[in-house]
């Protein structure tokens, strides 16, 4: 293995590999996506099912992420009513966070070995990744914690719901902003 890599980027310990911290990836890592583009990928001839499925979760992800904290902002405003706003929100949320748990999972257990073998270069990527995962269930379980207490708020009528609202919208907002890192 190159002694770069041994010596700077020794896996999600490194500042730069950080979830939190990372802006990108450092260029010794990036040498498969500078030959294969992700522009590219569509048209691949090594793109099977299975990989596009993958990547359809992740844009899943992405816009059922993004929609949750549409609603969320939207019923802040005053926008959608509780009813409306709950019966939406509650199974696609639990559906979001429940997704993300097993994504995670298949991806620690059986996808990051695998292609850790395929390619070790790219080793530290991966260990960094399993961090996030990692980072990334501490705050799944905080969202899911946040939303428990608003939404049984919310079944209390009436009720001042905007200080909980605000406390889950905080959590929901650094898990979506990590996942959105992770992804990229």
């Amino acid at each position: 293995m190159n002694t770069k890599l041994d010596s700077d980027i020794s896996g999600a310990d490194t500042p730069a590999l950080d979830l939190k911290a990372r802006d990108g990836w450092p260029s010794e890592l990036l040498f498969l996506a500078e030959r294969f583009p992700r522009g590219g990928w569509d048209t691949h001839p090594n793109m099977g099912a299975l990989t596009k499925f993958w990547l359809q979760r992740h844009n899943m992800f992405r816009e059922l992420g993004r929609a949750l904290q549409s609603a969320t902002i939207d019923f802040r405003g005053g926008v959608t009513p509780v009813e409306e706003f709950t019966e939406w929100f509650t199974p696609r949320l639990q559906f979001f966070l429940n997704q993300l748990q097993l994504h995670h999972a298949i991806e620690d257990q059986h996808y990051f070995p695998l292609f850790t073998k395929a390619e070790p270069r790219l080793a530290p990527g991966f260990v960094a990744l399993e961090a996030d995962h990692v980072t990334m269930s501490d705050m799944l379980f905080a969202t899911a914690e946040a939303a428990n207490a608003f939404l049984a708020v919310l079944d209390e009528s009436p009720v001042d719901h905007r200080d909980i609202a605000h406390r889950y919208g905080v959590a929901s907002d650094a898990l979506l902003e990590a996942i959105l890192r992770h992804m990229n």
